[in-house]
């Protein structure tokens, strides 16, 4: 296992054939498909978890029992095209609605691009084919599809800090999302553990180059696809390289208490198949004292450490789009 440091500035060749399929769920994916778009925006496909169940979201798939939108919108938002059509469209689909005071209105904090992913889904009967409706509305740069046609529940045990209090298990992936705050994470499970995967997905990681995984919530976003028994299979077989893009910060509340190692770990206990050719991580979210740890884990998955500076230098805790695909320009070209 090698270590090497991108460190040039220099502008990405955007002329790259490859052909990439980012894994993953919210503000993570965003920022994935954010640096991805400059480099392979003719052959970029985003695969969403369909898990989530606060929110905007939440409320739609119990209410109409719809796959929850959420995180496509926002992989959508990421891909619009760079002009002032597709700012427009990003503005749109994010915009949440308000009342007036004193009043509690039924579209209270619903996102407008949740409303039209959903309204477009009622009138096609396909969410595949919303979604493509939706994107070229937005002209978005790539396609986004969901990892499953099914919408899915996750839950977890969680290992409470003190010895002397019993394990609970929580069935919710928003209550997963801060699980980290009562405790360490195990035997999370996807339900139903029998639902199949978009089939359009597997199709996209079958003919992949690359597949990259986060940044984001490490269980609820960036393990789901590990869970679904057709996904995992296809990530398994396929002859595409994977990626793992490290979160800038451990301090989250869903995996608390986890160093960088223990991070790579999950995806080794969960997915042990799995080999992973490239870990990008910025060199100030591993701490000297864990880089020993954080080397033995990336070699224990056949990965390749690039430290990159892919941190915002005005909002340190945000990728920056920019050097985030140096980075996987660095990567992809060897």
């Amino acid at each position: 296992m090698v270590t090497t440091t991108a460190q040039n500035l220099r502008v990405p060749h955007s002329g790259s054939s490859f052909r990439v399929s980012a894994l993953g769920g919210g503000h993570g994916l965003k920022a994935t498909l954010s640096a991805l778009r400059v480099i392979a925006a003719e052959h970029l496909t985003a695969i969403c978890t369909v898990a989530d169940d606060g929110g905007s979201s939440g409320r739609l798939r119990r209410d109409m029992d719809v796959l929850p939108p959420g995180d496509l919108r926002m992989a959508l938002t990421a891909l619009c095209d760079d002009t002032d059509w597709g700012r427009t469209w990003a503005d749109v689909m994010q915009h949440r609605f308000s009342s007036k005071e004193g009043v509690c209105g039924s579209l209270d904090n619903h996102a407008m691009g949740n409303l039209l992913i959903v309204a477009l889904w009622e009138l096609l009967g396909d969410p595949v084919d919303g979604l493509r409706w939706a994107g070229a509305l937005l002209g978005a740069r790539g396609q986004v599809l969901p990892m499953s046609r099914t919408p899915l529940t996750m839950s977890g045990l969680v290992q409470p800090d003190d010895p002397g209090e019993q394990p609970v298990r929580i069935s919710s992936q928003a209550e997963l999302a801060r699980a980290g705050t009562l405790g360490r994470l195990t035997d999370v499970q996807i339900h139903p553990a029998d639902a199949e995967a978009c089939q359009e997905a597997v199709t996209a990681i079958e003919l992949s180059d690359w597949i990259v995984f986060g940044p984001g919530s490490w269980y609820t976003s960036v393990l789901p696809h590990l869970l679904l028994d057709d996904m995992r299979t296809a990530l398994y077989e396929t002859e595409a390289k994977r990626c793992v893009v490290m979160n800038l910060t451990s301090d989250l509340a869903e995996t608390r208490g986890m160093s960088p190692a223990d991070h790579l770990n999950v995806i080794a206990h969960y997915a042990p198949k799995m080999h992973i050719d490239a870990v990008i991580a910025d060199p100030g979210s591993v701490r000297d004292e864990d880089r020993s740890a954080f080397a033995d884990a990336a070699q224990r998955l056949g990965a390749e450490i690039t430290y990159a500076r892919v941190r915002r230098q005005d909002t340190p805790a945000v990728h920056d789009p920019l050097r985030l695909a140096i980075a996987f320009n660095e990567v992809f070209h060897g």
